[in-house]
């Protein structure tokens, strides 16, 4: 689920996140964290504390941790009451808790304190999207896509792309898709999205490439490994077909596609 989040983390966060560290502090730059739980060297500010403490936050979020990303979020909104960002990290962290009702309001006062923040707007849209509320998420990856400071909008593209999917909405899905591939031609979720809706709409020779693509950019998942099955089988090269799912039945014998395949449900 968390593909499609879009979490603001600073350098030394991201950094942190990436290698899987087992500690909060990177290569000298991270804040330590004194006796008392308060980073040393912490400012006295109280906005920079508020993002400090919604940083760490958000690393801890990202390993799992979410009763230590709680409480630095209490501590940021302590530091900071108008902290926008912060209470968007609450939002997410009780999502994945699935606390929905705790999620809206945070995502709620978040959106009332930064109303054109494009990751805020990103991430409630993605919530909307998880409660089976599509059809209003994609108001909110719209809106984050506008602010012209957004960093990343092929993100937003593809995570409207694909809860237009969930709706079975293919012709939206596919032009999000499309354009967040524009963007970022190498985004691993929308080549394999895309390369769905070409299966799906009959177009068998797209859906290999689109499945090739993703599988020589990304290790091959079950559901890559899925798509160049039936792929090839539409397309008839038997050869490609029983390699494929030779890799389908060694790497994920457990996963759901490879119970389809063993019962023989192909589409």
């Amino acid at each position: 689920m968390k593909r499609f989040l879009l979490v603001a983390l600073a350098p030394w966060i991201a950094v942190a996140l990436l290698a899987g560290c087992e500690t909060t502090k990177p290569a000298g730059e991270s804040p330590v964290l004194a006796e008392g739980g308060t980073p040393t060297g912490e400012s006295s500010d109280p906005r920079n504390r508020a993002k400090i403490r919604t940083e760490l936050a958000s690393l801890y979020y990202g390993r799992g941790s979410m009763g230590v990303a709680l409480e630095e979020l209490r501590l940021a909104v302590q530091a900071d009451s108008t902290y926008a960002p912060a209470y968007s990290m609450f939002g997410l962290v009780y999502m994945e808790l699935k606390e929905n009702s705790l999620a809206q309001q945070n995502f709620d006062r978040a959106l009332q304190l930064a109303p054109t923040d494009p990751d805020i707007n990103h991430n409630f849209g993605w919530f909307l999207c998880q409660t089976k509320r599509e059809n209003e998420s994609i108001r909110y990856f719209l809106q984050a896509i506008r602010n012209p400071l957004y960093p990343t909008p092929w993100r937003s593209y593809a995570a409207a792309g694909q809860c237009a999917l969930q709706k079975n909405n293919l012709k939206d899905a596919q032009g999000y898709f499309e354009t967040a591939l524009k963007l970022e031609p190498d985004d691993p979720d929308s080549l394999l999205k895309l390369g769905e809706i070409h299966y799906r709409n009959g177009r068998y020779e797209d859906a290999r490439k689109f499945a090739a693509r993703f599988n020589k950019l990304v290790e091959p998942t079950s559901e890559s490994l899925w798509l160049a099955v039936r792929a090839e089988r539409r397309l008839g090269d038997k050869s490609a077909e029983t390699a494929f799912a030779n890799q389908l039945r060694r790497r994920f014998a457990a996963s759901a596609e490879y119970q389809l395949m063993q019962r023989g449900e192909y589409d």
